[in-house]
């Protein structure tokens, strides 16, 4: 890569929305304080250096608010602030935007070649992951997304004991992940009309089960309810089910159910309420994201501005014992992973064997926009399916790789069939 230079990646950040305060804010704060240091790449600096976003003012209100936690850097917003950021000598772009923008600001990312890591869900349809594995393959740079659920020591510890074959043949399973009000009705407010819980969230159960159990991807069918956060005809969906069937390879099927909504109550005593079972041939896993944790009451505060059950395994601020206030946890951990496999790619070696690290780092499949095609096949059919219930058009299903179509929408009331993908998913 020609911007490159020295032992330093310099980052470009394309929306500074609520997940960028989560997540993106103390990483780049805690790098800025310490750096990065690993025995392949040595030590690197990583500085974010341009920002881009609709109106500027988030990131302005971030510039006044960090102070010298964090690194001059350049704000760009309006239409073009996506192409300013990418003159501004950037290594690689994090893309942090609503789910059905992620496509356009991922393309220009690659087409600069720069590295990509894009939140999940990558994109909504197969014909636009293949436009960027085609362009981060040309460019030669590194094209990941952000599945932070993946990195839940709970989740961790169930793919341990799959792997390890404790846990064998998983043949059903539950999952459930209901988020507060606020999320759609004031969070998101600006960009949730025509939109659905299910892309926004499912999408890391979608992964979860895709990469830890693995199979083929067989049958798609979802369908949701709306009413509150939109007309009760309208595209704007309050809540959705889901269901996925893979084929095991060995004559035996796993079906799976996703629940997901963005109307719970705000006083609901945990910020997200995530529960989940998946069944074997031998034993059964439970987990419930409540449960495991604290129970805490402040008078005043909670329910509301502080939760009773609090998801510390996340990105939670605490008061280290030697005094520094930072904020750790599995969603910070999933972007300086990233950033460690670009440093590992530009930095690791050689520049001749580049090309070798390049596919090494590539063929880590829990964040490869190459390994994601079941799951954005799974959303592709979400969304299509959801389309067509709310045009009058109901239970839906789309079939993967059937009959020679990569995925068809197969339609109940008139037994036709809607070809959405025609490639091998």
């Amino acid at each position: 890569m020609g911007t490159v230079g020295g032992r330093s990646l310099r980052a470009g950040m394309v929306g500074t929305g609520m997940i960028f305060d989560d997540t993106y804010r103390p990483f780049f704060e805690r790098a800025r304080l310490e750096g990065m240091h690993g025995r392949r790449f040595g030590a690197i600096e990583v500085p974010l250096v341009a920002v881009a976003s609709r109106t500027g003012k988030r990131a302005e209100a971030y510039r006044s608010a960090a102070g010298d936690r964090i690194g001059a850097f350049e704000s760009f917003s309006g239409e073009d602030a996506l192409d300013r950021l990418l003159g501004a000598g950037v290594d690689f772009v994090c893309v942090a935007t609503p789910d059905d923008r992620h496509f356009a600001a991922a393309r220009k990312v690659l087409a600069a070649g720069k590295h990509l890591l894009v939140e999940k869900p990558s994109v909504l349809s197969l014909q636009e992951l293949d436009e960027l594995e085609r362009l981060a393959k040309e460019k030669g740079v590194l094209a990941k997304v952000v599945y932070h659920k993946l990195l839940d020591p709970d989740h961790k510890k169930l793919r341990t004991l799959v792997a390890d074959g404790l846990l064998r043949h998983a043949n059903s399973g539950y999952c459930s992940l209901l988020e507060p009000r606020q999320v759609s009705g004031s969070q998101f407010a600006e960009w949730i009309t025509g939109r659905n819980p299910g892309t926004y969230v499912a999408v890391h159960y979608i992964k979860l089960i895709d990469f830890t159990f693995g199979g083929r991807l067989k049958t798609v069918a979802c369908t949701g309810q709306r009413g509150i956060v939109g007309a009760s005809g309208g595209t704007t969906w309050d809540s959705t089910q889901l269901r996925l069937i893979y084929d095991r390879g060995d004559g035996r099927e796993a079906a799976f159910d996703i629940h997901t909504s963005w109307v719970t109550p705000d006083n609901f005593p945990g910020y997200v309420e995530q529960e989940v079972q998946f069944r074997f041939d031998n034993g059964v896993w439970n987990a419930h994201g409540r449960r495991r944790g604290v129970e805490c009451t402040i008078e005043g505060k909670t329910p509301v501005e502080v939760k009773i059950s609090m998801n510390n395994h996340y990105s939670a601020t605490c008061l280290e014992p030697w005094g520094e206030r930072s904020r750790r946890g599995y969603g910070v951990e999933a972007i300086e992973r990233f950033v460690r496999e670009v440093a590992t790619v530009e930095f690791g070696g050689p520049a001749d064997g580049r090309p070798g690290r390049l596919a090494e780092i590539r063929a880590l499949a829990y964040d490869d926009i190459c390994a994601d095609r079941q799951t954005v096949a799974a959303v592709h059919a979400m969304e299509a399916i959801l389309a067509r219930h709310a045009a009058g058009e109901p239970d839906c299903v789309a079939r993967v790789n059937h009959d020679g179509r990569g995925l068809a929408l197969l339609r109940p009331g008139d037994g036709g069939v809607d070809v959405l993908y025609e490639g091998t998913v």
